[in-house]
């Protein structure tokens, strides 16, 4: 398996995180950090995971300031993991992953956990994603563009012509 590719200078709002989260560990470990765990050999039980695999991936947890490392309640020699406000901001990450999972990881009658309101105890609503104006949207209701803040670096790229206008190929166009 080759190397990783590092997408810390990606202008995608997607691809970034991905260096931090990107693996199915890192958020499950999220995942157990939500669910209240914060010791090592906590997340190492839930998850079954090898120790030097979950010691690099609570490093780099640490490393992109989703989790903190404190020291354990009781004052001893261990320490514990906590979510950051960052690692919490994943929190509706999570949301929207288990409802995407319920909807197409499960036959209709299997067997699975839901995500409650605790003072309800019923289900949570759907996520939903919103227009100001409120319109729910979906893919074809959303473009990718940069941010006002990026749009005159976007303009300052020089323009490169397509490789076939330099090679000196005619382009074929639909009729």
């Amino acid at each position: 398996m080759g190397r990783r590719i590092s997408h810390k200078d990606s202008l995608c709002g997607v691809a970034r995180p991905l260096d931090a989260i990107g693996d199915w560990w890192s958020l499950l470990i999220v995942r157990d950090a939500f669910d209240g765990l914060r010791r090592f050999g906590e997340f190492q039980k839930s998850l079954g995971l090898s120790k030097n695999i979950l010691s690099a991936r609570l490093r780099n947890l640490v490393a992109h300031g989703i989790m903190d490392i404190v020291p354990a309640a009781e004052d001893g020699p261990y320490q514990e993991y906590e979510l950051t406000e960052k690692g919490r901001g994943l929190f509706l990450v999570l949301a929207a992953l288990r409802q995407w999972g319920e909807d197409f990881c499960f036959a209709p009658e299997e067997a699975h956990v839901l995500l409650v309101d605790k003072k309800s105890a019923l289900p949570v609503r759907r996520l939903e994603l919103r227009a100001r104006d409120g319109r729910i949207l979906g893919p074809a209701d959303t473009i990718v563009r940069p941010a006002p803040n990026m749009a005159s670096v976007a303009l300052a790229r020089p323009q490169i012509r397509p490789a076939t206008k330099r090679r000196g190929l005619k382009l074929r166009t639909k009729k």
